[in-house]
Order: C-alpha cells, then sequence, then structure tokens
C-alpha cells in the first residue's frame, strides 16, 4: 500500500479565491482542522482552524492575506508506514499527497488513514490476541509461526514494540481463533513469555468498540 492508494475524493483542496469563512465551513462539513490550498495543480501549503481565526477579516479571499503556511506532504510513492511515521510527527488532520513533480494529486485524512490501519491489523476479523516477550535475539516470526500453525491455526497480523533501553521485544499477534488453550500451552512449553492473551467473544467487541471511540472522537 502506498499513499496515493490512499487518496480520497471526498476532501476538496482550498483556492486562493475562497474566504476564510468558506474553509471554516468546509472544515466543519469534513471534520478536520486542516485542509490544502493549491493554485490549480500547484501545492501552496496547509491551512489550519487558528489560521483563519488569526484572519482578520475572514469574509475576504485567502489569497489577500498573508499565511505563514506549512508545507508537509508525502510522495505518492511512499509506503504506508513511511506515512504513518509523517503523520505522527506533524500530527495533522488531512496529509497532501504530490507527485514526482511536487503537482497536487491529493489527499487523505487521518479518520481514512486510521480506518485502512484497522483492516491492516483485521480488528474487525474474529479471532484472538496474544501478546508475548522475547529477547531480541531470540525473536523468530517463522518460529512463532509455525508454533501457531501447528495448532491448526493462522496469524492474521503481527507487529512489535521495542521497550526504550531494552532489549526486549513485545510481540502482539492476531490470530483466527478465539480458543487459544492449546496455542499458549505451545507457546510456554518452548519458553515463550505470554504477557498477555485476549480470547474471548467480549474481547475482540470491547476491540471494536474502542475503535468506534476512537473514529468517533475524530468526528468532534
Amino acid at each position: 500500500m502506498i499513499a496515493r492508494q490512499l487518496i480520497t475524493d471526498e476532501i476538496l483542496p482550498l483556492k486562493t479565491s475562497d474566504t476564510g469563512s468558506e474553509a471554516l465551513n468546509l472544515m466543519d462539513e469534513y471534520k478536520v482542522s486542516h485542509l490544502p490550498i493549491v493554485n490549480n495543480e500547484d501545492f501552496l501549503g496547509i491551512v489550519s482552524e487558528q489560521d483563519v481565526y488569526n484572519l482578520n477579516h475572514s469574509d475576504e479571499p485567502l489569497g489577500n492575506h498573508k499565511l505563514s503556511l506549512e508545507h508537509p506532504f508525502v510522495n505518492e510513492h511512499q509506503h504506508i508506514y513511511d506515512v504513518l511515521k509523517i503523520v505522527d510527527e506533524l500530527g495533522l488532520t488531512v496529509i497532501p499527497v504530490l507527485d514526482d513533480h511536487n503537482k497536487y494529486l491529493g489527499c487523505f485524512t487521518l479518520k481514512g488513514l486510521l480506518n485502512f490501519m484497522a483492516g491492516l491489523y483485521s480488528i474487525d476479523n474474529p479471532g484472538g490476541v496474544i501478546v508475548l516477550e522475547i529477547s531480541d535475539s531470540d525473536y523468530s516470526l517463522t518460529e512463532i509461526a509455525n508454533i501457531v500453525e501447528s495448532n491448526d491455526a493462522k496469524i492474521l497480523s503481527t507487529f512489535l514494540t521495542n521497550h526504550k533501553d531494552s532489549t526486549r521485544l513485545e510481540v502482539v499477534i492476531k490470530i483466527n481463533k478465539i480458543e487459544l488453550g492449546a496455542i499458549l500451552q505451545t507457546f510456554d512449553r518452548y519458553g515463550y513469555i505470554v504477557k498477555a492473551s485476549f480470547g474471548e467473544d467480549e474481547d475482540q467487541e470491547d476491540m471494536r468498540e474502542r475503535y468506534d471511540s476512537l473514529m468517533n472522537y475524530l468526528n468532534i
């Protein structure tokens, strides 16, 4: 998945002829706090709610004002993991996408990115979650997958968390089974530390509710 595939048709950029009031109305309609401003295909920068509130005359075109525009963007070919890093660093609700000639192609929202990540990590798929603690020198995804598959299950998604100033890793795996007893026993036989496991239906529902709550928050 690359940035170009995340572009949404639902968010239209601002033009220099748009007024501050029109910009605020669009932000409210799109449920975002930022919007790109373009001149034809030329990306001029990002306008925030605060930028508009700072204008003395919000009924005048944005082009009449000297705006302190930020120029954050991602290239159309950047991988989703690079995009996530940039979004985390910048704290934007809308992310512009430019082509190799720095021409504006479109944008995507933070909510759209989170929806994609929910699919990537199989949040909607039924199954259990196991959290392992492993020394980084002992980490082997092949061995972990073999343990899971030896119990007639499959890994739906996995990700790692590094602890600062530590050689320990947390490995979170989503499995396509809710009954985890046999898998947990096998991990124990292989000497793995299981920090947590979530295998009941209510835990899956709780994960879904937490994600929905985040989406509702972003819609405020």
